[in-house]
């Protein structure tokens, strides 16, 4: 009989313990963090937003002119300087003006590699862009002018330009006509002889400090965030993280500073040694000014040499001989449809070729030598 009753109690508490059991492991099941289910409100947030800090280096916006010395280009010189930037009768055979290889309708270029010149001879450098050049802080690839003003005139003496054999050329072209004479008094009131190779390229440059273009990228800089599109913002973040930023900065996205072509992985091409070419110092090998991106998705060809065609080829070249970096084709394209939102609006009326001042007798004739 006890060890019946013995029994009855083990079984008991045999049942007792597995209740207590249960009762635990259904409080520890209650406890345990529940599967999270993603609703709108847990959802991935959506594309990025550029973070208003990042845009500190690229800031101001472009304005609507360049002044020069803190004063705005006189109407009179814009006005004169407009008439020679157009005038092929400042070339030796009547045949270039600065609108040929800078054509302004098609955003400052002529899409040339190279530009042809006199008797159909080309240089060697790439002709880039006008549009905001006056902006940059020296002139030419190398920085041998150091503004649009003295830059204005070297091309006209350049015997593989414009091709002008001296000033003496220049000035007899100018005085033989009245109009231009008129001219360069309202440019240069003060002056007991206005005409001058030196105040051609002041009107010249006067009329370059105008061309500026305001793109979609200027609006995003002054706060309005709708200016770019989802993917132009991807595409920036994407163009600061490839480390672009490191050279392309500033108002302009460039034409700040010399750097070195091929600064990590040789340049393909070493024939043109840039800024070396004019200073003979061995640090300058190589060192080339860097070029705005402003208007660059209509600016190719690409490089001093205009040696490629395709904006992403550029982009791809860069991001590995300047940054030692291997960009997928998704990040290139990302940052392409960036430089798209520097894309500005050319001055359409401003642009027009003027009408010129009728030749005389006393013009000099096209001399195809």
């Amino acid at each position: 009989m006890a060890s019946d009753v013995g029994k009855i109690l083990a079984v008991v508490c045999a049942l007792s313990a597995a209740a207590a059991g249960c009762k635990e492991k259904k409080e520890e099941t209650a406890t345990a963090p529940a599967p999270m289910v993603l609703g709108k409100e847990e959802a991935p947030s959506g594309p990025k937003e550029v973070p208003p800090g990042m845009l500190g280096g690229f800031k101001p916006s472009l304005p609507k002119e360049f002044a020069k010395a803190g004063a705005a280009p006189a109407p009179e010189q814009v006005t004169l300087g407009k008439q020679l930037y157009f005038d092929a009768r400042l070339s030796k055979n009547h045949d270039v003006s600065c609108a040929s290889c800078h054509a302004l309708d098609k955003f400052g270029v002529d899409g040339l590699a190279v530009s042809v010149g006199h008797k159909k001879q080309t240089g060697t450098r790439n002709a880039p862009t006008v549009y905001n050049a006056a902006a940059h802080f020296v002139q030419f690839w190398d920085g041998r002018a150091a503004d649009v003003e003295e830059q204005a005139t070297g091309p006209v003496l350049n015997p593989v330009e414009m091709a002008m054999p001296d000033e003496k050329r220049v000035l007899a072209t100018l005085e033989s006509m009245p109009e231009y004479q008129d001219a360069f008094k309202k440019a240069f009131p003060a002056e007991a002889k206005p005409i001058s190779l030196k105040n051609a390229g002041v009107a010249i440059g006067a009329f370059e400090r105008k061309l500026v273009t305001r793109a979609p990228w200027d609006d995003f800089l002054d706060g309005k965030t709708d200016a770019l599109t989802t993917e132009q913002k991807e595409g920036f973040l994407a163009f600061m993280n490839a480390g672009c930023s490191s050279c392309h900065n500033g108002t302009l996205l460039g034409g700040n500073t010399f750097q070195k072509v091929g600064a990590i992985k040789p340049w393909p091409s070493q024939k043109d040694k840039g800024k070396f070419e004019v200073t003979k110092n061995a640090t300058d090998e190589m060192m080339f000014k860097v070029p705005s991106l402003r208007n660059v998705a209509q600016t190719g060809p690409y490089f001093h040499d205009g040696s490629v065609a395709k904006l992403e080829e550029a982009v791809k070249m860069m991001a590995e001989h300047q940054l030692g970096r291997d960009l997928a084709p998704a990040e290139i394209t990302s940052i392409v449809t960036f430089l798209g939102a520097l894309t500005g609006q050319v001055p359409a009326d401003f642009i027009k070729a003027p009408e010129l001042p009728k030749s005389t007798p006393k013009t000099p004739k096209p001399d195809p030598t």
